[in-house]
């Protein structure tokens, strides 16, 4: 009798603790159904469910009544501030909870970190807006401490040595004017997390690549064209240079190494002495060369296969211009300026 009744009492716990777990996630982790921002108005005098509701029902939270439970843990209910928002695809219900509580002079600050932005240019943006910039690069080096902390699996293929580079997902951020390093890089890794999906790891590993060699290769891409058409047709010549033991030859990794963007690189160029240097090493980089959004991810996992060997983009146009044979390549090159 004894025993059932402690058997009852230990599952009862169990459910009260996964239950308080699972509100906690669902709080702090579970976004609304949409992509990129959307404006949200809160009208003067609309009550807690009112706003959850018009949340739920735009797609912005996945859950009103989660959302109204935040507010009244967190004596938030009545501080809720009328007004016109920009919700972002990233935010949390606690985002958005702290977002429309808190004193728009006092409110958190927006920040956009574009694809392709290397963690240098992400460390600039953070210090002009007086955010703890030295914290970032120290912390931006060390996978191995996020992997350790949070348990990030996607970051086990990150070599000893090699940074956060290429991870630290490009998106639109609400950040407080007193966050720390580590939520900041969280929060991106958290939305990195969420872009790569399940069935994309599944199909990388089915390719016998590792996640580190899909997200060098995108930040290829994400350097070279900007169609996503375009995109999936140059990872696959890029994947068929790799097979057949040829140089990448990406201009994307030379203006890596000489720290410049060119309309044209010169033969000097080529030559500098640099892993990087895609025209002097065959294969892969060492490394992600910048930080590629999900449009490079999916192209570097789904390349299309292709006749193609050769492209261009046009300097004025940005158009991408495919040959098969170096001399109508030589010829593009001429018909584009380049």
């Amino acid at each position: 009798m004894i025993k059932n009744i402690f058997a009852v009492f230990i599952f009862i716990f169990i459910l009260i603790v996964g239950g308080f777990f699972y509100l906690q996630n669902q709080m702090n982790f579970s976004h609304g159904d949409f992509s990129g921002e959307k404006d949200f108005t809160i009208e003067k005098g609309a009550d807690a469910m009112e706003i959850g509701e018009n949340l739920e029902s735009e797609g912005l939270i996945s859950n009103s009544k989660l959302f109204v439970f935040y507010l009244w843990k967190h004596n938030l209910r009545g501080k809720i501030i009328a007004g016109d928002y920009v919700i972002s695809s990233n935010l949390t219900i606690a985002d958005i909870a702290v977002l429309i509580t808190t004193k728009k002079e006092d409110n958190q600050i927006k920040i956009t970190i574009p694809e392709g932005w290397r963690n240098l240019k992400i460390a600039e943006r953070l210090k002009s807006n007086k955010l703890p910039v030295d914290e970032f690069e120290t912390l931006s080096k060390d996978p191995k401490y996020f992997q350790g902390k949070y348990g990030y699996d996607f970051l086990n293929d990150i070599p000893n040595g090699y940074d956060l580079e290429g991870y630290l997902f490009p998106d639109t951020y609400f950040f407080t004017k007193d966050a720390s390093a580590e939520m900041i890089i969280k929060k991106m890794l958290d939305n990195f997390e969420r872009k790569v999906l399940a069935d994309m790891i599944l199909e990388i590993k089915s390719q016998g690549k590792s996640l580190y060699e899909i997200i060098s290769m995108a930040s290829v891409i994400e350097g070279e064209v900007r169609s996503q058409d375009d995109r999936k047709l140059v990872s696959g010549i890029f994947w068929n240079r790799i097979k057949s033991g040829q140089p990448l030859q990406s201009c994307a990794t030379l203006a890596y190494v000489l720290g410049e963007n060119k309309k044209q690189y010169s033969y000097a160029d080529t030559q500098v002495d640099s892993p990087f240097n895609t025209y002097q090493n065959p294969g892969l980089p060492p490394g992600p060369i910048s930080n590629p959004g999900i449009s490079a991810i999916e192209a570097a996992i789904y390349p299309v296969e292709t006749t193609y060997n050769y492209f261009l983009s046009n300097p004025q146009t940005g158009e991408t211009v495919f040959s098969r044979t170096l001399d109508e390549h030589n010829t593009n090159k001429v018909k584009n300026g380049l």
